[in-house]
């Protein structure tokens, strides 16, 4: 069918602001949310700093499903979901909708539970109500369940790359007129094991994440959930609905390179492929939200790559991790998230942080610490992963 795809609804759930609105002012205002852990003790820990949301209330949110039941990361899930529709005007219950959500680490917190439990009181039957929060896929049913959605309803598990995964799958779900509505995004956790695996990776920066600066050390392990409610144009027209902006395409690689380096060259064709999905030249692009993770390898790859598609005079590039830290499996779809609102709004999000501009990055231009008013038509949202899982959307003004 080939219909045109429009985003109509953003709920975003992190530490610089629950619902559209605040996370909108968040952007503009370049609001960190990193701070100490308080989520598990750090004993032992020599980084101690991450993006948690701490006042995460999802009774507040949630009108079907019980807190009790289900894990933190698809409780984020669903209420982001929640939060999208209602920001959207859509009563999905019942709608031929498709629930699409990302994610790195799924539902870890309850198999630390049980591990530190084992740890402590030697091995046993596990606590039957942890087990049961277990499968990742209780992301996407959870998203189904409290939305009473009858589509599809799946969880990705591709790495810091999901979010834009899931967008892309849902993208494809309503061209081809395998659904009318479908909401995506992605959701994750800060947990112990996350963060004791980056800290081992000598990934972790201290206090801040500062992508693109010269004397940048390393990402911030954080958390939260966001969804976009995605719709056929001709739908959005025909109900009156409040555009943000067109889904214009997406492309995915994946070079199978390096468990976890990634490779410039792979980054560069995903790129030009979602160019060439989206019917674009790397002239029309007005705005990159870089994956920009502040570890020295990612932000001189990823800076390569877009040298190679823009040459020397690329578009405006920031990372909002700066402000975030890396939400893993939700990373891109708060990158989306972005993307949409500065389209609708006419700004740049900005890169926190900023204090020494690398010489080896003076062609790009990173928006430094403050937000920009600008004209943006099309934006380019990066996200890639570990395994060279590599996913780039392509999103333009409303039509």
């Amino acid at each position: 069918m080939n219909r045109r795809v429009v985003v109509t609804g953003i709920g975003p759930i992190s530490e610089i602001g629950v619902g559209v609105t605040s996370f909108t002012q968040g952007l503009r205002d370049g609001r960190s949310g990193v701070g100490p852990i308080t989520s598990f003790d750090t004993t032992g820990f020599e980084r101690v700093v991450a993006g948690e949301v701490r006042d995460f209330r999802p009774q507040d949110i949630l009108r079907r499903l019980s807190p009790d039941d289900w894990g933190r990361s698809s409780l984020f899930a669903a209420a982001a979901a929640r939060l999208a529709f209602q920001d959207a005007g859509i009563d999905p219950a019942g709608t031929r909708a498709a629930a699409v959500v990302g994610t790195t680490t799924g539902e870890l917190l309850p198999l630390v539970g049980i591990t530190e439990t084992w740890q402590r009181d030697g091995l046993g039957v596990p606590d039957r109500a942890a087990a049961g929060k277990l499968p990742t896929s209780r992301l996407g049913l959870a998203v189904a369940a409290e939305l009473g959605l009858r589509g599809e309803a799946v969880t990705l598990g591709t790495a810091c790359a999901a979010g834009n995964y899931a967008l892309g799958h849902a993208y494809d779900l309503i061209t081809l007129g395998e659904a009318d509505v479908a909401v995506a995004g992605g959701a994750d956790s800060v947990n112990r094991f996350l963060h004791a695996g980056f800290h081992r990776l000598g990934a972790l920066t201290t206090d801040r994440c500062s992508p693109f600066d010269k004397d940048r050390s390393g990402i911030l392990t954080a958390e939260g959930g966001v969804a976009l409610v995605l719709e056929s144009l001709e739908g959005a027209r025909a109900r009156g609905a409040r555009i943000y902006a067109e889904v214009l395409g997406w492309a995915m690689t994946c070079d199978a390179l390096h468990p976890v380096a990634p490779d410039a060259d792979s980054i560069a064709r995903c790129m030009r492929l979602a160019h060439k999905r989206a019917g674009l030249s790397p002239d029309q692009v007005d705005y990159i939200c870089a994956h920009g993770t502040g570890t020295r390898t990612n932000d001189q790859v990823e800076s390569t790559a877009v040298r190679t598609v823009f040459g020397d005079r690329p578009p405006p590039v920031s990372s909002i991790k700066s402000m975030l830290g890396h939400t893993m499996g939700a990373a891109s779809g708060f990158g989306a998230a972005a993307c949409a609102l500065g389209i609708r709004h006419g700004f740049l999000p900005p890169t926190v942080n900023h204090r020494t501009h690398d010489p080896a990055f003076a062609d790009l231009d990173p928006v430094p610490n403050r937000s920009r008013p600008a004209e943006v038509r099309v934006a380019q949202n990066n996200g890639f992963a570990f395994g060279g899982n590599n996913a780039i959307v392509m999103l333009g003004s409303a039509p």
